[in-house]
């Protein structure tokens, strides 16, 4: 498959260290890796060059931007050279470096037409600094806001398809982990698409991600992964064949228990809220509950089978009671899984700023994704859920999300006037004046004197309309929506 998924792919899980050159008619990109992480790109696109995405981060001001050529140097990055004069800090550089490379990326995965050629290289000079930008989350996003492709059927149609690794199982929706369970190491994906009622073009499209982020292999490929995920250990799992697939993959997983934390066990991140720990444990549930085999199975596997059952109840049962939690991070290396939640903390604000910036730019469809992973990591952030919804209730084709999004905000912080406003408008929108003025009293009961709430009230029950009226974040609560392209 000639497309920007598939060698970023392959890229990655085979931690590749070289630059892959894109050409699509007078388009030139190369995109440079250091053992599968992207870390730098070059482009002959003037919206993607740094002194661009510097500018449009607000990172420069407009005459720094007018007077860029000055600041170029012989054999010198632009960032450095701007760097070293004290226009900007490490951290604008690094952000704006990885907002480079995300958006040069991310603007080519429409496309299956161009030229493509990775060339390997030894490494590079100097240490390189461990890169801001996931490799898995570039796919994910980049496949997800692209359109199906007839290509992609010809690609998948006729392949039988195995379980892979589970690491990214996270990324994907509920929708999404049911189509996988379907993936059992003897049906092709043809089949398995007539189990389904779901639009062959969506399914064509999961079924792409689920191989891009390597959490199903092809024939040939899966024993492979199988060996790095588990090295030393004889063939089982998934591809032994002298067992019935479900039993396999009791196998597979029983063989992994002894090297898991129960975070891993359950597929989730040690942020994970107890509402994630209870959905996660009924997925696991689905699969691996012994009254999900035939009883003969059952009968011939038992010991297997309930070790498997055994280990999901008890890190059910540990993360979801808080006390039982707290111990157990406690004595399986508190420090360290500290770190891990401050670290990814960390990034979920970094997100929320970057699509704060976005969406104050207009820059709605890249905001929503933006926000998506900050939420992702902080599900307790009510401000998060707040932006994200605003910026999705732009988009008719996001209402019912921004909906929901909105009734997490007011969830997390009932307090907050602002969360009952934006959905109040979000009904108001959608013609719904009934729902939106019970919101509208609700933000006002909050906030008494909140002059949106107050106005649109008015214009709800026969006042004259106002405009101007802001909300959080700078927004113009009133602006009109963006249509989808």
């Amino acid at each position: 498959m000639n497309h920007i998924a598939s060698h970023l792919r392959e890229i990655f899980f085979n931690k590749k260290t070289g630059r892959l050159v894109y050409r699509r008619g007078n388009i030139l990109k190369y995109f440079f890796f250091q053992k599968g992480a992207i870390i730098q790109v070059k482009t002959n696109q003037s919206d993607e060059r740094l002194g661009e995405i510097l500018y449009k981060l607000e990172r420069i001001p407009k005459e720094t931007h007018a007077e860029m050529e000055s600041y170029i140097e012989p054999n010198k990055n632009l960032g450095e050279v701007l760097k070293s004069r004290g226009v900007i800090s490490e951290d604008d550089l690094a952000e704006a470096l990885a907002h480079q490379i995300r958006e040069s990326v991310l603007n080519v995965f429409p496309y299956f037409d161009a030229e493509m050629d990775f060339q390997e290289h030894e490494g590079y000079g100097g240490e390189v600094e461990e890169s801001r930008t996931s490799v898995p989350l570039l796919i994910e996003y980049g496949i997800r806001r692209m359109q199906a492709d007839q290509r992609l059927q010809a690609f998948l149609a006729r392949r039988t398809l195995f379980p892979g690794r589970k690491t990214y199982v996270y990324l994907l929706t509920a929708d999404e982990k049911d189509i996988l369970e379907k993936v059992n190491g003897t049906d092709m994906a043809e089949v398995i698409l007539q189990t389904l009622t779901i639009p062959p073009n969506q399914f064509w499209k999961s079924l792409y991600l689920f191989y891009c982020l390597g959490v199903v292999e092809f024939e040939g490929k899966a024993e492979e992964t199988r060996r790095e995920n588990d090295p030393g250990k004889p063939s089982g799992g998934e591809l032994r064949r002298d067992v019935p697939p479900q039993v396999a993959a009791v196998l597979a997983f029983r063989d992994t228990l002894p090297s898991m934390t129960f975070y891993q066990i359950l597929d989730i991140p040690p942020t994970a809220a107890e509402e994630d720990v209870k959905k996660a444990y009924f997925q696991m549930a689905r699969r691996f509950h012994p009254d999900r085999f035939e009883r003969k199975l059952v009968a011939d596997h038992k010991d297997q089978i309930d070790a498997v059952f055994d280990a999901i109840t008890n890190a059910y049962r540990t993360l979801s009671n808080k006390e039982a939690r707290r111990v157990y991070d406690a004595k399986s290396g508190s420090a360290a899984i500290q770190e891990d939640v401050q670290n990814s903390f960390r990034k979920a604000e970094i997100k929320f700023r970057q699509g704060k910036t976005l969406h104050s730019q207009g820059r709605i469809d890249e905001a929503i994704a933006y926000l998506e992973e900050a939420v992702r990591v902080r599900k307790d952030k009510g401000d998060y859920y707040l932006l994200l919804a605003m910026a999705e209730s732009k988009v008719p084709a996001y209402v019912k999300k921004a909906e929901q999004d909105f009734l997490k905000a007011i969830q997390l912080e009932p307090w907050n006037a602002e969360g009952f406003v934006g959905l109040g408008l979000l009904y108001r929108d959608e013609g719904l004046q009934t729902k939106a003025i019970k919101q509208l009293e609700k933000a006002l009961e909050a906030e008494p004197d909140h002059p949106a709430a107050l106005e649109v009230l008015e214009e709800l029950t026969g006042g004259a309309k106002k405009k101007g009226i802001r909300g959080p974040f700078g927004i113009n609560l009133f602006g009109s929506k963006k249509k989808k392209k």
